[in-house]
């Protein structure tokens, strides 16, 4: 055994009660939140007629994936498939614009009402959406955007949440930096994208990510407006298919992971992001 090998060994030392517990606590906390999916799973390789047994039982008695086939197979799935992409996309970007822009204007220059607009607008965080359902169909509506993408994108597109988010990191950026690039010449559009941005990348990265989140799981505003099978997201394609056939559970279970399966990929990668950002802006705390 070498010497380095040695030195661990001896250093490593037996854990503690408190780190028992905490280990012990972590393990149940990560079982509870797991334990869905692995149902989820489990039932989505059962046939359909083991999947509605009463009483039910996790591991399937015979092992099909019978449910993945008919989800994958289906030529509404893979159109649900491209627009749920598309319809989160655009989203993230127009809120992204948005609110970088917004929430430097509120946090660097002055202008006449700048506290009563930002007080309106962080009224629209006390608002919920389904309140505004009716309104939103009847503008959209007369808009002639119903049974388009655009009537599915623009209504998301009010972010009164992000706003306050890149607000609150813009107010903590060292003046200086902004002055100094005056003094050089440096115009007001000039310094937000060659300086605020770059530095706010933490902070974009996760209200891009929370915004692409939320489109991607919005169920009701694209199931008022929409009517088009071709054009429904994942979330109401599910709905979709189970009002329409009935409950089936299995196929239910694997279009179900299916649809989130995007966004687990997506917090895998950008976990570190998701917590710079939450802790550049000030949000660890709330």
């Amino acid at each position: 055994m070498s010497t380095a090998a040695q030195a661990r060994v001896r250093t490593r030392r037996p854990w503690t009660p408190s780190q028992i517990v905490l280990t012990l606590l972590g393990a149940a906390v990560s079982a509870v939140f797991l334990a869905p999916l692995a149902w989820a799973l489990f039932t989505s390789l059962k046939p359909e007629t083991e999947a509605v047994e009463v009483p039910p039982h996790w591991l399937p008695e015979e092992w099909t994936g019978q449910a993945w086939s008919a989800v994958l197979e289906s030529g509404e799935f893979t159109s649900r498939l491209v627009n749920s992409p598309v319809v989160s996309v655009c989203v993230t970007a127009v809120v992204l614009s948005v609110s970088a822009l917004a929430g430097y204007g509120f946090a660097r220059t002055e202008f006449r009402g700048k506290n009563a607009l930002l007080a309106l607008v962080m009224a629209g965080l006390m608002v919920s959406p389904a309140v505004l359902g009716v309104p939103l169909f009847t503008t959209v509506q007369q808009l002639g955007m119903v049974d388009t993408y655009w009537g599915m994108i623009l209504p998301q597109c009010a972010p009164a949440a992000m706003v306050y988010i890149l607000h609150t990191f813009f107010r903590g950026v060292p003046r200086e930096l902004e002055e100094a690039a005056f003094l050089d010449g440096a115009g007001r559009w000039r310094v937000f994208f060659t300086i605020v941005l770059p530095l706010s990348r933490p902070s974009l990265a996760a209200v891009g990510i929370f915004t692409f989140i939320s489109s991607w799981n919005d169920f009701l505003w694209p199931y008022m407006v929409t009517n088009n099978p071709d054009l429904m997201t994942m979330p109401n394609g599910i709905a979709t298919v189970m009002n329409s056939y009935g409950i089936q559970w299995a196929q239910l279970m694997a279009g179900g992971l299916l649809a989130g399966l995007p966004l687990i990929v997506v917090f895998v990668f950008f976990q570190r992001q998701i917590v710079a950002g939450v802790a550049h802006t000030g949000l660890a705390g709330q």
